[in-house]
């Protein structure tokens, strides 16, 4: 039971972190040592979102009621993957840059500093390890 219950918490956490993302990093600003591009915003966004609708309808309609549904969790969890993949690159923009010309790091309103970034991204690649060994294991 307690393993369900993680799962469902986790699937809300990860498109908070989606939406939050977007949100942070809509604009113009930059937070981090570099803009990052927008089609890697957008990678992620469309990732995200594909993930959390397939992984929901794969959550909402078990297996023995929709033919294909086993199909729709798989896809979730590769959707999953490579939207943890997508974020862990978003969060590369903190890396510290080294040389005569690099500039420091820039704050924005969210925080002073990566930590909600790595909370978020290192969170999402931690419930995503957690959706895998879920549906492995046939918890969901």
């Amino acid at each position: 039971m307690f393993p369900e219950v993680l799962v469902y918490v986790l699937t809300a956490l990860a498109a908070v972190v989606v939406v939050l993302t977007r949100l942070r990093l809509g604009g113009d600003t930059t937070a981090g040592r570099v803009q990052i591009s927008h089609r890697l915003l957008l990678a992620h966004t469309l990732a995200g979102t594909a993930a959390w609708v397939s992984w929901v309808a794969f959550l909402a309609f078990p297996v023995e009621t929709v033919p294909g549904s086993l199909g729709t969790g798989i896809v979730a969890l590769g959707l999953w993957w490579l939207t943890t993949f997508f974020g862990l690159l978003i969060l590369a923009r903190w890396l510290p840059a080294r040389g005569k010309h690099a500039r420091s790091g820039a704050t924005d309103s969210w925080s002073k500093g990566p930590w909600l970034s790595v909370l978020a991204h290192v969170g999402l690649l931690g419930g995503v390890f957690v959706f895998t060994y879920a549906y492995v294991t046939a918890t969901v």
